[in-house]
């Protein structure tokens, strides 16, 4: 039975759908960091929102943990490096609180338009001051949107209700995808130079790190307005207060801060500036709705193998889940194979390829290659997985490609994987037979069809008279019993491959033996 701890308030409608499939579920909301570190050990999954800080001193002692699931979107309270060098797959919420954030946004745009926080002071302090709060009209004014996935997208959709132009810079966003959004797609600098309003709906990332810098914002329209409900960091502080003050920035409303909670900050003092305790996705709907969504994406992973929303390696629906597990296992079968076999001898490991025909070419590859690259590198380093497998390779510059090849293959379905050594390839085919036992089916070029046993020899050898008999009777002197016999070559007399699978480990005195033969060229010996 998983067990999974969550360490901050989800709703409880949240945790019975965890227990109810079959989690074993403890709620400790009031941890301190060093309790947490305690306790964590004990864990296949963590339940947080944005209180939990998941560093990598907490991660070093989560020696169980798989899956961490963010109630929420943002994730930088977690320390996505370290649980992806660590094989922990993380999992955000992003459609959950997307239509709050984004409502919220839109009403800080009414907010700075119209000055309405001002005007309710005011007039609650018994003025009447109806010539001091002029505002501008929405219609016709331009939205400038930094971001236009899930929440800017729907801020967008509202903005064009209200009858505002909008324009969006996104690196990801297509132009197809800004024509059915109704947006135009430009750069950051005719974003800054055209807005009359600026929304930001973008992740906190090295990249976007103050994206409105001093040096953006003094680009920027004057009069502009500027809304930031997406991360603290966004903006330079210090920069906005210059431009607020100096009246190039008519008006700024942030619902979040560079240091959070915000209980002092010098753009406080401001009246042109309209602030908000984080906000954005605090609202009844939306906390109920991204609390059941992590309950769901957990319990999914941990039960099935689902991956959904994953910030760190490639998704596996629901309906997909059971459709790739038997490849899951040939994957890693397979590559598991290669990797024994690449040999320090032949130089360091420069590239792998990927290929994919029939069946499985019309399945979603993507964790699939995951896994292979996985299984080729399990020989060579320890603790890697699906999760951080693609980030060992690109660390070691190895070049990972994939192939989907849309052709009939000699098999119903079909997984090939290349390895590129210094000095050599070697390729190695796989199938399922009867849809879900692996099977090898081709090893360097050379056909020989054969099940994976628990422990194998691999032997290339010339194809002489002889040889299976030598082999045969150095096992049989060392009370090794063979379980089956494969064999392969590509003509006769020419290379052969030989797949032994016997009952036990092969020690190794055996395997230098069977290396000693005439004609053989390696002998390896295989554990999987």
């Amino acid at each position: 039975m998983p067990k999974v701890l969550i360490s901050d308030k989800l709703s409880p409608a949240a945790i019975d759908i965890l227990r109810r499939r079959g989690i074993d579920v403890t709620v400790k909301t009031d941890l301190a960091p060093p309790g947490l570190r305690a306790i964590i050990g004990e864990f296949d999954g963590l339940v947080i929102r944005s209180a939990t800080k998941v560093t990598r001193e907490l991660l070093n002692a989560a020696t169980k943990l798989k899956v961490i699931g963010r109630a929420g979107v943002g994730v930088d309270n977690i320390d996505v490096k370290s649980a992806t060098a660590r094989g922990i797959v993380v999992m955000n919420t992003p459609h959950g609180n997307a239509i709050t954030t984004a409502e919220h946004a839109i009403g800080l745009i009414f907010a700075l338009a119209r000055q309405l926080p001002e005007a309710s002071v005011s007039t609650k302090a018994g003025k009447w001051e109806k010539n001091r709060f002029m505002g501008v009209e929405l219609t016709n004014k331009t939205l400038g949107l930094v971001g236009a996935g899930n929440i800017g997208s729907i801020v967008a959709d509202r903005a064009l209700g209200l009858k505002m132009r909008v324009i969006a810079f996104d690196p990801y966003l297509t132009e197809t995808r800004a024509t059915a959004l109704g947006v135009e797609k430009v750069t950051l600098e005719q974003l800054l130079e055209r807005s009359d309003f600026i929304t930001l709906h973008t992740p906190l990332t090295e990249q976007t790190r103050n994206i409105l810098s001093r040096d953006a914002l003094g680009r920027t329209k004057p009069g502009v307005r500027i809304v930031n409900c997406a991360r603290g960091g966004l903006i330079d502080e210090e920069a906005l207060y210059d431009a607020l003050l100096s009246g190039h920035v008519a008006g700024a409303a942030l619902d979040v801060f560079d240091t959070e909670p915000a209980t002092e900050n010098k753009l406080f003092g401001l009246e042109n500036v309209v602030c908000t305790p984080h906000l954005g996705a605090a609202t009844a709907e939306a906390q109920e709705n991204v609390a059941l969504q992590v309950a769901e994406q957990i319990s999914d992973f941990l039960i099935n193998g689902a991956v959904t929303n994953a910030i760190n390696m490639a998704s596996v629906s629901l309906e997909d889940a059971p459709k790739l597990k038997p490849y899951f296992e040939l994957c890693r079968l397979l590559g598991s194979f290669a990797g024994q076999l690449t040999e320090a001898r032949h130089g360091v490991l420069r590239r792998v390829s990927f290929e994919y025909e029939g069946a499985v070419a019309r399945l979603n590859h993507r964790p699939l290659s995951a896994a292979l690259l996985a299984g080729l590198l399990s020989p060579l380093t320890e603790a890697v997985n699906m999760v951080n497998a693609p980030v060992f390779a690109r660390d070691h510059g190895i070049d990972v490609a994939e192939t989907v090849h849309d052709r009939d293959s000699e098999y119903q379905t079909l997984i090939r994987i290349s390895v590129t050594t210094d000095d050599q390839t070697r390729t190695v085919s796989g199938t399922l037979f009867g849809g879900s036992k692996p099977r090898l089916v081709e090893v360097k070029g050379i056909k020989v069809e054969a099940d994976f046993g628990r422990h194998m020899l691999y032997v290339t050898n010339k194809d002489k008279p002889g040889f299976i008999a030598r082999c045969g009777a150095i096992l049989a002197e060392q009370g090794i019993n063979i379980a089956t016999f494969h064999l392969g070559r590509t003509s006769a007399g020419a290379d052969a491959v030989c797949l032994i699978s016997v009952d036990e480990p092969i020690p190794d005195a055996t395997l230098s033996a069977i290396q000693a033969l005439p004609h053989v060229m390696q002998a390896t010996s295989l554990n999987f």
